[in-house]
């Protein structure tokens, strides 16, 4: 199947590519090393397994600039959002999935698509010369041998971080006489999360715990291998002084604790993690304390003194190309333009991030398939400032792993308010992408 796009990796991103050239009309074989080669993070064979959060984060198409790239990939089709939608848990303002039912409804679309062959089995090397057009969306988790190839081939060395895995807990293990149900400022149903309040004395026992617990020791090529802020490990925020987790992920602020009907001195929250209700994961709480370690300092956690873990936290090395340099806009390779990268690999960051990328790596591909030219989308979208930070906009010298966020998006035309500028910039970007949606035979991109 030679003249067919082969899509490799069967994640996120590589998941929503062969989605979207398939809807194109366009054949593709999909490859997914699991179960013949497994991962450090995965514990399924499962397209599309979260291997991390559950949270696709806020949902707020006017507000937030995730929410807007929702919106935006909801209107170009996509599998993954529609998977999401239709097995969402309650989350407040955010976009929270039963991690198995997602997985199972993107791999059941996926096998169902007579377009799409999914081939299980390692890609070891530089894709065969035949293979004329091959998406890489081999993730954070790329194998060595693929690695390697793409690195030999570029010339340039992959940057790398660790990115950090939180804990789950069982619900019947929680103890409610203490912990209860509240959204922060009660969006959402109003009490979404389950919340853990500790006083000043106990949170300072917590702090030091983190502190002082045995953590995972690091191999010697990973001695240097920085994290990526928006992940770090609790224990390395906890260092950072007193009072950083207070203002972080373990901040009182919004919630009201229903036994004193005052603020706590800080909270640890759980999120709901599958539609059961009986999985809920610890909210920011990635962590590279041994696993010993996690069960001993987690139960330190007022409401959580007897807590049962599904699953405790874990760490895992990220890498991903220097894309500023290395690719075109249409997110192809330019020392081998047959080969296009999507998904976190390209130096996105987050779920959605990578599946949006991987919808745009299967657009332009389809778009080449059908001998036809294809724009970017437009910057003042969520989905082209991403495409045009990861491209060129970001300095290639100093570049790191980046969120959708609105500093990615040009300036308004207009002067606007400041607490109406991100309504006003979701807004264009709306009325921006139907046209580029409507326009599939537009001008090639830069």
């Amino acid at each position: 199947m030679s003249r067919a796009v082969h899509v490799i990796g069967g994640g996120l991103a590589g998941s929503e590519a062969a989605w979207q050239l398939a809807r194109a009309g366009v054949a593709v074989v999909l490859h997914e090393m699991r179960p013949e080669r497994g991962t450090e993070a995965h514990v399924s064979d499962r397209l599309a397994e979260l291997v991390c959060s559950n949270s696709f984060r806020s949902d707020d198409a006017q507000n937030n600039a995730v929410g807007l790239l929702h919106e935006e990939m909801r209107r170009c089709g996509s599998l993954i959002m529609a998977s999401a939608d239709a097995n969402k848990v309650p989350a407040g303002g955010a976009l929270a999935v039963d991690r198995e039912a997602f997985a199972a409804a993107v791999q059941n679309a996926l096998e169902n698509e007579s377009l799409i062959t999914v081939e299980r089995g390692e890609i070891g090397g530089l894709p065969p010369e035949d293979w004329k057009s091959v998406i890489v969306a081999t993730g954070p988790l790329t194998s060595p041998g693929l690695a390697e190839a793409i690195l030999s081939l570029t010339g340039e060395d992959a940057l790398a971080f660790f990115d950090a895995i939180a804990p789950i807990v069982h619900r019947d293990s929680i103890d409610f006489s203490t912990a209860w149900f509240q959204s922060r400022y009660d969006k959402g149903d109003g009490k979404d999360y389950v919340n853990c309040p500790l006083n000043a004395a106990q949170y300072e026992a917590f702090i030091a715990a983190l502190i002082d617990g045995e953590k995972t020791e690091f191999k010697d090529w990973e001695q240097n291998t920085p994290y990526f802020e928006g992940c770090l490990p609790i224990e390395i925020m906890a260092v950072r002084g007193l009072d950083a987790l207070r203002f972080g992920p373990m901040k009182p602020v919004g919630l009201t604790d229903p036994r004193t009907g005052t603020r706590a001195h800080a909270v640890v929250q759980l999120r709901q993690d599958n539609a059961l209700g009986t999985l809920w994961n610890m909210v920011g709480f990635q962590t590279k304390l041994k696993h010993g370690e996690q069960t001993r300092i987690f139960r330190m956690i007022p409401g959580l003194q007897d807590a049962s873990f599904a699953r405790l936290g874990g760490l895992h090395r990220n890498t991903f190309l220097n894309s500023p340099r290395l690719l075109d806009r249409t997110l192809r390779l330019k020392a081998e333009p047959r080969l296009r990268f999507a998904g976190q690999i390209t130096g996105v960051e987050g779920y959605v991030e990578s599946a949006a990328v991987g919808l745009l790596a299967g657009r332009f591909a389809a778009a080449d398939a059908h001998s036809q030219a294809i724009a970017a989308p437009p910057e003042t979208t969520a989905l082209g400032a991403l495409l045009a930070h990861i491209t060129g906009g970001a300095d290639a010298d100093i570049f790191q792993p980046m969120n959708v966020n609105f500093g990615l998006f040009p300036p308004l035309a207009n002067r606007v308010k400041k607490k109406e500028r991100k309504a006003a910039m979701s807004a264009r970007a709306l009325a921006d992408i139907e046209p580029w949606l409507a326009d599939r035979s537009a001008a090639a991109a830069e």
